[in-house]
């Protein structure tokens, strides 16, 4: 071992901390990266500090990437590495390499410093502190996007949650690169051919984006980039989007889910980006329920009971109902009122009060307590 260095957000937001009065969030996680082998400097630890300071060690990938526990604290060890993109928005082949190779695979300048620890100094090559001072992010590659089109979200979750904005070269180079699409898969080709970064690793991103960042303004700068394109070109132009995804917040639903919806091919981008196979059951279910309004739906004016009926006749899931509501057809208020009331309403009577009553089981009982259940909808 050379070099251990600590990396990733932690330094960057101890010089905010430090050097800019921005408040201190904690340490949830640390990231190490070692000039050598991550494996032998794990049985170091464990050797030096012992089995009740250093935990819960899980080794992972070729190049001994390891996750453990020091002193309570997440800690992802790697041996440091270089990365080249041979194809566009493939994931890159990897190397190992030095300590500044290793920075240097890295976003932007205020991600691409270290803390040497055995050094006990600071390492920025890339200018990283005069990013944290300008509340600028600046990209470290001209083909940074190229390369990897997921860093186009980094930088909205990133401006949304420091306040930071883009320098100049940056946005063109978001701006040039997405206009000229040079990945060799389109939106309009097979979801299944869509290359990582343009599928699993971007739903990772925006995942991060929707649960752990202040969602709304990183959208919007998605769309002032012109970047939703990434996702859907629909995306991009479609004036309800906040409006649905304020919905779907309201009704509760997986905001990726609600993202997806609008689209012009929801089930395709839904294929593309992974998204889990109940969620990808509930958008399908949407989407025929959509279709059924279109063409044989009941009337807004309708009773409770009527729309009950014909919505539980179709075995149709809240969460499907949910997410049509976020679409806003003309049926959008009934629907709402029987997600958040109508479906929820039982029989005023029990089966076994029925029973009592002089009722006998069977088919008639069950349409008896329907029955009542449709007359208490109607009432409500």
């Amino acid at each position: 071992m050379t070099r251990l260095a600590l990396v990733g957000g932690v330094v960057r937001d101890l010089l905010l901390h430090q050097l800019h009065g921005v408040p201190w969030a904690g340490v949830p996680d640390l990231d190490w990266v070692v000039e050598g082998d991550a494996l032998a400097l794990t049985d170091a630890l464990l050797q030096r500090c012992g089995s009740q300071r250093v935990t819960d060690v899980q080794h992972y990938g070729a190049y001994g990437t390891v996750a453990l526990r020091f002193d309570g604290i997440p800690v992802d060890l790697a041996s440091a590495r270089r990365e080249i993109y041979p194809v566009p928005a493939q994931n890159p082949k990897v190397e190992p390499g030095t300590l500044q190779q290793d920075l240097l695979r890295r976003d932007f300048t205020i991600n691409a410093m270290a803390i040497d620890l055995m050094a006990e100094q600071l390492v920025d090559s890339h200018s990283g502190q005069r990013g944290l001072t300008d509340k600028q992010l600046t990209l470290l590659h001209d083909h940074s996007i190229r390369d990897d089109p997921t860093r186009v979200i980094r930088a909205a979750r990133y401006a949304a949650r420091l306040g930071f904005t883009l320098d100049e070269q940056t946005e063109d180079q978001i701006t040039q690169t997405i206009q000229a699409w040079p990945w060799a898969w389109s939106t309009s080709a097979s979801a299944t051919a869509a290359p990582p970064a343009l599928s699993t690793r971007l739903r990772m991103e925006l995942d991060r984006l929707f649960q752990h960042e202040p969602w709304e303004q990183a959208i919007s700068c998605l769309q002032q980039w012109q970047a939703l394109s990434l996702i859907d070109p629909s995306l991009q132009g479609d004036p309800l989007l906040m409006r649905r995804l304020h919905w779907a917040q309201r009704l509760e639903l997986p905001l990726m889910l609600a993202l997806v919806s609008g689209t012009s091919h929801p089930l395709r981008v839904a294929q593309r980006l992974q998204l889990p196979g109940q969620q990808q059951q509930w958008l399908h279910q949407m989407l025929d329920l959509k279709q059924w309004l279109l063409a044989d739906g009941p009337r807004v004016s309708s009773l409770p009971s009527v729309w009950s009926e014909a919505l539980e006749e179709r075995g149709a899931k809240a969460e499907s109902v949910a997410l049509l509501i976020c679409l806003m057809p003309v049926q959008w208020k009934p629907l709402l009122r029987w997600w958040g009331r109508w479906r929820k309403i039982k029989s005023p009577k029990t089966a076994r009060q029925l029973l009592a009553s002089g009722w006998s089981s069977g088919p008639a009982l069950g349409q008896e307590l329907n029955r009542l259940r449709r007359e208490a909808q109607d009432k409500s």
